[in-house]
């Protein structure tokens, strides 16, 4: 059973830096891709990042393109997203995802496992 569970949310102000973690457990997640989606209240979920389980490739949305840093530690299970820069329109729930295959994907049907998500809300 995989298992995603991300933190590091919270209440920032613009400006501001925030690093999310999603671990994740239950299975090798070798050639596995991991991503990072948002939504904000009364907006679908997109896109936000992507990185393959070996940290050898990583894909990011135009929006956070230069301010967002996705990484992976293999020891610790765990994929990373330091987000530098915030801004106000970054508010929404971050949520993690693992699709099985090799491509990193922007669709989020893609994906096969998702976490609860990690609110994150900026100020202005």
């Amino acid at each position: 059973q995989v298992q995603l569970v991300e933190s590091g949310g919270g209440l920032v102000q613009a400006g501001d830096s925030l690093r999310l973690s999603c671990a994740a457990s239950g299975r090798s997640f070798f050639n596995y891709v991991v991503g990072w989606f948002r939504q904000a209240p009364g907006k679908e979920r997109e896109f936000v990042a992507a990185i393959s389980w070996s940290g050898g490739s990583t894909r990011y949305a135009d929006s956070v393109k230069g301010r967002f840093t996705i990484s992976v530690d293999n020891a610790k299970n765990t994929v990373y997203l330091q987000m530098n820069s915030l801004k106000p329109e970054d508010t929404a729930v971050y949520y993690c995802a693992v699709d099985r295959g090799r491509t990193l994907y922007e669709e989020r049907g893609k994906y096969d496992y998702w976490g609860q998500g990690t609110q994150v809300t900026v100020s202005s």
